[in-house]
């Protein structure tokens, strides 16, 4: 049987916000969507199986990682990333450009032969130039593969933010060039450019020149305002390509989503739902929940009484309050599979919402509720 050509069209709109379909190999990715992040092969304190009666229909890991621990050549001995994590959903794989600006202590950026830094784990030294980026999402065998790109600390210097959006640029057409014809996977382009419109937009013109198959928004959610980066959402939402697929990176809270989805974006990931299930914090439609908190102590009442997924609301404010208070591995799957389970639902809604001209409204019901 031939496999499915990456492919993706807009359903509904409702003003910028749109309802769409991407369609793999693997399987249909509805949008907006919600990509919960298994940066080193296993979303944390999940199995595949929950992630996907959560609704989740796309996962995100991380090239950076997987080529430290266990290295690539391992994962392609196991037949693939999909089969190496049991996961037969859609994988995204970040290039591993932030990990390099965020995680390594000892890092140097190269023109020509890319990011040349040292293992957060052990010190070893690596080069990950844009074709090795490219060469180990292929050989993880990703169904979407992001460009290479440098991403710069949030700074205000123009001149620092202009040189690295125009590296990346320049790394994108190699990473382009490295990928080739690969109809079956998506490549997208990373749109840098900080804080500046005009950075901002020569960045998407010059890669909308080079015709990937999705274009994302990098740079963003590093220390940036909420107000700033709804600007620079404001600044492209009339320019990015209608036809393909828009992605901002590494975002966010709820109100995050909901704010760039009426400004035309599709799909996310972050690690805020995991990562915040882990510590004790739940995302509810009441608004956020510090489970560790003495005053749930007597609390028997479920965690979110709208939630009628996965049977997580057996579990009552008090026994969680618990597990967290001695420490016990279970808290932190239930929270976290709690959290991602409301994200995907917050997704389902707010593409319902799309669907029936209704967005905007629910958009100003919770903006500042979640």
């Amino acid at each position: 049987m031939a496999l499915k050509n990456f492919a993706f069209k807009i359903l509904n709109r409702d003003n910028f916000a749109r309802n769409g379909l991407i369609e793999t190999h693997r399987g249909n990715i509805q949008t907006p969507t919600f990509m919960p992040v298994g940066t080193q092969a296993t979303v944390k304190a999940c199995t595949i199986d929950d992630i996907k009666k959560t609704g989740s229909e796309i996962i995100l890991s991380n090239t950076y990682h997987l080529m430290i621990r266990p290295g690539v050549e391992r994962i392609q001995n196991a037949g693939g990333l999909h089969q190496f994590m049991n996961c037969d959903l859609p994988i995204l794989t970040d290039s591993g450009g932030f990990q390099v600006m965020s995680l390594s202590k000892l890092n140097k950026i190269d023109r020509e032969k890319g990011a040349i830094f040292n293992s957060h784990v052990d010190g070893k030294k690596f080069y990950l130039s844009p074709e090795q980026s490219i060469q180990i999402q292929l050989g993880l065998n990703s169904d979407i593969v992001m460009i290479m790109d440098e991403c710069p600390k949030n700074t205000n210097d123009f001149e620092i933010i202009r040189k690295s959006m125009e590296l990346s640029l320049y790394w994108a057409e190699r990473s382009k060039k490295e990928f080739g014809k690969n109809p079956h996977k998506g490549l997208f382009g990373i749109i840098q450019g900080g804080l500046f419109k005009e950075l901002r937009l020569k960045s998407l013109h010059e890669l909308m020149k080079l015709d990937f198959d999705g274009y994302a928004l990098g740079g963003l959610a590093v220390g940036e305002s909420q107000k700033e980066m709804f600007q620079v959402l404001d600044d492209l939402k009339e320019n990015l390509p209608y036809e393909k697929p828009h992605y901002l990176m590494g975002v966010g809270t709820p109100s995050d989503i909901l704010g760039a989805v009426k400004r035309g974006i599709d799909m996310f990931d972050c690690v805020l739902p995991t990562r915040s299930g882990r510590t004790g914090l739940a995302f509810t439609w009441d608004g956020r929940i510090n489970i560790k908190n003495n005053k749930y102590q007597n609390d028997n009442s479920p965690l979110d009484p709208k939630c009628d997924n996965l049977n997580l609301n057996r579990y009552s404010k008090n026994y969680l309050n618990h597990l967290f208070n001695t420490n016990e591995i279970l808290g932190s799957m239930l929270l976290t599979l709690h959290n991602i389970n409301f994200y995907q639902e917050l997704m389902a809604a707010i593409r319902k919402n799309i669907n029936n001209g209704s967005f905007n409204e629910f958009h100003d019901k919770y903006i500042d509720k979640l």
